[in-house]
């Protein structure tokens, strides 16, 4: 890892078994109680196994489930922000017992991994509502998942058996060890990373440029796990980044990775989240900019910046880049932000989200000052034919 940034904690963790022992834990799940997880328990487990989220190595126990959300730290001090949990009913933490094996499975039955049971304690639904997410209401996406939840946490350690089954994006699923070895081959020191579930459109590549022009490279790295579902998929949003890549950006200084993550729309928490995990992936640096991983009206436009002021910047260790709301201004004549353009809103060209989705279903291509024509192109293709929601 020399030349790279350290991973949180200082050791990027793995999880995954291989070889006779995976042999051997394999037959030995046969015999065990199981518990299913859901799509984004699944994602948790892939991602504490291979280190995205360094230095956990399993699911939370009471006392980092209760210190991330009172202190946003774990126990031992490290910033954390997301609590990584594991739930049960009441019935099926009955049959469990401390100190045993749980063998997880995944939808279709089949034992993905072993769960080293270390502890069972009950989960609080309101207050993670409310430390992380900001509200207790089930119209929060993030909140619905909460409430949705076992009454029970399971904490302990993983082995992951089995990679879910992934097969899409094959090119493009590296894990920290591989973009660490990748950005090692490149000679890049200094990795921007940028987070993203939505199209590139000309603000965020405006911004991704700005930083790119300060570091040796830039890791754009797209999340496709679960998401709401109103988001674009995120098939059709891979091809819109491969579109601007080839033609829109230097390609020996950009590396297109995915990023199997659930998404929380936790806003400012996840924000934190977010560039931890990319510290892990080797980025020394990482994007944030407006209501960052938010939805609807639940968070200010730019608390995921201000909450980075809550953490000892040697503890949190990758350098959030901050950026303004960017747009086209045709008196600046050029992409611009409120932090640099002096002219009024009139001379921005600034299209909403229900304004442009309205345009791509009706085959109408955004101004270019907006979007790529190769990216709306794309996006035009796959909404033909979708009918305007209710």
């Amino acid at each position: 890892m020399e030349g790279l940034i350290q991973p949180h904690g200082g050791r990027l963790i793995n999880r995954v078994v291989e070889g006779v022992e995976r042999e051997e834990l394999e037959r030995k799940a046969k015999d065990l109680k199981k518990i299913a997880l859901n799509d984004r328990e699944v994602s948790d487990i892939e991602m504490i196994s291979i280190g995205a989220l360094s230095p956990l190595e399993g699911f939370m126990g009471k006392d980092d489930y209760h210190s991330v959300m009172d202190t946003m730290h774990l126990k031992n001090g490290l910033p954390w922000t997301i609590p990584i949990t594991l739930s049960a009913t009441l019935e099926e933490a009955k049959t469990l017992k401390e100190g045993t094996d749980i063998a997880l499975t995944d939808k279709n039955h089949a034992i993905i991994g072993v769960l080293h049971l270390e502890e069972i304690f009950p989960i609080d639904k309101e207050k993670e509502a409310i430390q992380v997410y900001g509200t207790a209401e089930d119209k929060h996406p993030g909140v619905k998942k909460v409430y949705e939840m076992g009454e029970m946490l399971l904490g302990g350690k993983v082995s992951l058996l089995k990679r879910p089954v992934h097969t899409e994006f094959l090119e493009q699923r590296l894990d920290p060890r591989d973009t660490r070895a990748l950005f090692r081959e490149k000679g890049w020191k200094r990795v921007v990373g940028f987070q993203t579930r939505n199209p590139i459109h000309r603000a965020h590549e405006y911004i991704q440029k700005c930083a790119l022009e300060t570091v040796d490279g830039i890791m754009i790295h797209p999340l496709v796990g679960e998401t709401k579902g109103d988001d674009i998929p995120a098939t059709v949003r891979m091809r819109c980044y491969k579109a601007l890549i080839e033609n829109y950006y230097p390609k020996d200084r950009v590396a297109l990775v995915v990023n199997p993550a659930a998404m929380r729309y936790a806003g400012p928490k996840e924000a934190v989240f977010h560039a931890l995990i990319r510290k892990n992936y080797g980025c020394t640096h990482f994007i944030i900019g407006r209501d960052h991983a938010g939805v609807g009206n639940y968070y200010g436009t730019f608390d995921a910046h201000y909450i980075f002021d809550n953490f000892d910047p040697a503890l949190i260790g990758i350098t959030p880049m901050f950026f303004d709301y960017t747009f086209y201004c045709k008196k600046c004549a050029g992409m611009a932000s409120y932090k640099s353009c002096p002219h009024g809103s009139e001379d921005h060209i600034i299209l909403s989200g229900t304004k442009v989705r309205e345009m791509l279903r009706g085959g109408i291509c955004p101004p270019p000052e907006f979007s790529r024509p190769e990216v709306a192109a794309i996006l035009i293709e796959a909404m033909k034919g979708q009918a305007q929601p209710a």
